[in-house]
């Protein structure tokens, strides 16, 4: 299958520009895991994540060309944030999966959420991943606050949420919105 056009990297001084500010962006090791910034390619996992839906994720399934969209307006939180999505990778660099330090629209307040491919999941690395995502955010970017909000039938990110020690506080939406979502919040320290 010929991969889309803006999924194809074009070598040259932009590319150049992209990776420099790729190495700028944090990276977090832990036993089984890097997280590490977004690449161009990491993108067909996430559309792969997205379009399948298999967990009940807010806002999905998509398409792969607002897939796409999601993926680089979440990338780009970094820039305008100085937070963002870590692909998920394990030491030899296989991606697993995908965690984010978000603020999106509707979002009340800085969100802590994971989405891992399907062969990644049940193993405990979006756990050991979300885990380190979370200490980031609230020991060294001091953000004061961290939620994850979770579709009501994810029962697989519900019990994620409570492993990670965050505590089911309510809903977001109303009766004119067609997703609500759980709000799940998490605490500095909590446990894993």
């Amino acid at each position: 299958m010929t991969a889309a056009p803006h999924l194809i990297p074009i070598p040259g001084p932009a590319a150049d520009l992209g990776t420099r500010l790729s190495d700028g962006l944090p990276v977090l090791n832990t036993a089984r895991c890097i997280l590490r910034a977004p690449v161009l390619a990491d993108a067909t996992a996430w559309i792969t994540i997205m379009a399948a839906d298999t967990e009940g994720h807010i806002g999905g399934p998509l398409d792969p060309d607002n897939a796409f969209k999601e993926f680089a307006a979440t990338v780009g939180l970094w820039l305008l944030r100085g937070h963002g999505l870590w692909t998920v990778t394990d030491k030899a660099g296989t991606v697993l999966g995908f965690v984010l330090l978000g603020f999106e629209p509707g979002d009340k307040e800085p969100e802590l959420g994971f989405l891992f491919c399907e062969d990644a999941r049940g193993r405990g690395l979006a756990a050991e991943a979300a885990t380190a995502a979370r200490t980031y955010a609230l020991e060294i970017l001091c953000l004061p606050s961290l939620v994850s909000y979770i579709a009501p039938g994810n029962t697989a990110s519900r019990r994620l949420a409570e492993r990670l020690g965050a505590r089911l506080e309510g809903t977001v939406g109303d009766h004119d919105d067609p997703e609500p979502a759980e709000i799940w919040r998490h605490a500095p320290g909590g446990s894993a």
